[in-house]
């Protein structure tokens, strides 16, 4: 049996792969990255980017080919309230520009050496 502390490195590992990776794709298509890990007591956001004019608040979920289900699959609800907090907490450090924003979702399906499965929602789940 694996001690619980090297299936969580080996699980924040994972997610730091999937998070470069997305940085990678994001600036591929010209998107620039403002923040990584913006992280205050209200939640977390994976990457803040922005997308021409719009900021864009990007939750990236990312799993290993063996793992049954889809990465999307595990943005709950309470998350997604979470990183709304956290991108309103962005917004007001920023002085609360009129600025158009968006909560986008990339998920990711590794395999040990490539990317299986890529998917990008933009607008995936809504302002309220």
């Amino acid at each position: 049996m694996i001690p619980f502390a090297r299936l969580r490195t080996r699980h924040l590992r994972l997610g730091r792969r999937g998070e470069n990776i997305a940085c990678s794709h994001l600036r591929n298509y010209g998107y620039d990255i403002l923040f990584r890990n913006y992280k205050v007591p209200a939640g977390e956001i994976d990457i803040i980017a922005r997308d021409g004019s719009i900021i864009c608040f990007i939750e990236v979920k990312t799993r290993h080919a063996n793992f049954r289900g889809r990465p999307a699959e595990g943005l709950s609800e309470k998350q997604r309230k979470r990183i709304r907090r956290a991108a309103m907490n962005y917004l007001r450090e920023i002085g609360n520009p009129r600025a158009v924003y968006r909560f986008d979702l990339m998920e990711f399906v590794l395999s040990r050496w490539d990317v299986r499965e890529f998917r990008h929602w933009q607008d995936k789940f809504g302002k309220n």
